[in-house]
């Protein structure tokens, strides 16, 4: 008897699962963080605290973390990748910069990153800016 490429990959999926060897795949839990007990990371005059990381109930993956930055500050250079991302400014004044075009932020202001679109964000302030990014989707 001769098996096919398929018959095979459904032989191996079907026994690992039986086996119990198959990635459990688990959706992020519902919690409530208090800002306090985040976990920070100190860098230059920068704080940075994750939030939450992992996927939603269908799959999508899911990061947001909270961003302390110093005036004049950037996180990192301007860049792009797959995932999009949004920010939401909390306090301070930022700077977004979107595939060149630069608006200046405040309090409860909203930015959207489209998936591979150039950006970057700095303190356009002088005193500290706090906010959330909400990263949408993986880079793979």
């Amino acid at each position: 008897m001769t098996y096919s490429r398929r018959d095979l990959c459904l032989l191996l999926s079907t026994l690992a699962t039986s086996l119990g060897l198959a990635a459990q795949k688990t959706s992020l839990a519902s919690k409530a963080a208090r800002y306090e007990d985040l976990q920070v990371e100190k860098r230059g005059g920068n704080e940075f605290r994750p939030v939450l990381e992992g996927e939603t109930h269908d799959g999508c993956p899911l990061e947001v973390h909270e961003t302390l930055l110093a005036p004049g500050a950037m996180p990192h250079p301007g860049h792009q990748h797959r995932h999009e991302e949004m920010f939401l400014i909390r306090e301070g004044t930022i700077e977004a910069t979107i595939t060149g075009r630069s608006t200046r932020l405040g309090p409860g202001s909203v930015v959207f990153v489209a998936s591979n679109e150039e950006h970057g964000i700095r303190n356009a302030g002088t005193t500290p800016a706090q906010y959330f990014v909400v990263a949408l989707g993986k880079d793979v």
